[in-house]
């Protein structure tokens, strides 16, 4: 499983200028924001190395299921994160979407470099959550905790304004939440000390964006 890389096309498709007349440096600002998931995703790498372990998770190890997952479940928020910046129309909004698409893909990298190795592939043929003792009863139609459908990331995209910027961060929240959840399976079930310290970083970063997700939606008027 890789990671996802924004197109051109995807950037082609920021507007000229957008309903509140701001300027077409918009789309600038998305060349840069993902200039600079790109470098996150390298340092991601570059700390997964950092970290060597003397005995390797195996195949069917929580931290491999972990880390195949929670690359999965990453990647949609990176998605997530990068529409909030070229839609949002409210400032905190767009810098909440910038700030997680590039942490989000930094811990992608990190994963995938401990995959590596491990000599392990970047997808397993178990199926998801299965590392998790309740980990079946969590997925949805395929989804893991949190995550949205087709259906919502579609309508995401449609939206625009303050509907979009509500809509964002109710999605968030809830994908967040189940990220946390994720992440307390593995500081559960996890032997591996490296990907304990990483995996509780995670949490910590996600409890304190839930906490800023939440402010802001309550400042918007919208309700979790």
């Amino acid at each position: 499983m890789t990671a996802p890389v924004t197109t051109d096309s995807e950037l082609d498709e920021a507007p000229a200028a957008d309903e509140g007349g701001r300027p077409a440096a918009r789309r600038y600002g998305l060349l840069a924001v993902a200039a600079a998931v790109v470098v996150g995703l390298l340092l991601g790498y570059a700390g997964g190395l950092l970290t060597p372990t003397l005995t390797r998770p195996g195949q069917n190890s929580a931290e491999a299921g972990f880390a195949r997952d929670m690359t999965a479940h990453h990647n949609q928020a990176v998605a997530m994160g990068l529409l909030a910046f070229r839609q949002g129309q409210d400032a905190e909004v767009r810098q909440v979407g910038v700030d997680i698409a590039t942490g989000q893909q930094g811990e992608i990298g990190t994963m995938q470099t401990w995959l590596r190795s491990w000599k392990l592939d970047p997808t397993g043929d178990r199926a998801p959550m299965a590392w998790m003792p309740d980990g079946a009863g969590l997925v949805r139609n395929g989804l893991m905790p949190g995550m949205a459908t087709s259906e919502e990331m579609a309508k995401l995209r449609a939206a625009s304004g303050r509907e979009f910027d509500v809509m964002f961060l109710k999605m968030m929240i809830q994908h967040h939440i189940g990220g946390v959840h994720m992440i307390d399976g593995i500081l559960a079930e996890g032997h591996d000390d490296d990907v304990l310290a990483v995996a509780q970083v995670m949490k910590n970063t996600q409890q304190n964006d839930l906490a800023n997700l939440t402010a802001a939606l309550k400042r918007l008027g919208g309700t979790p």
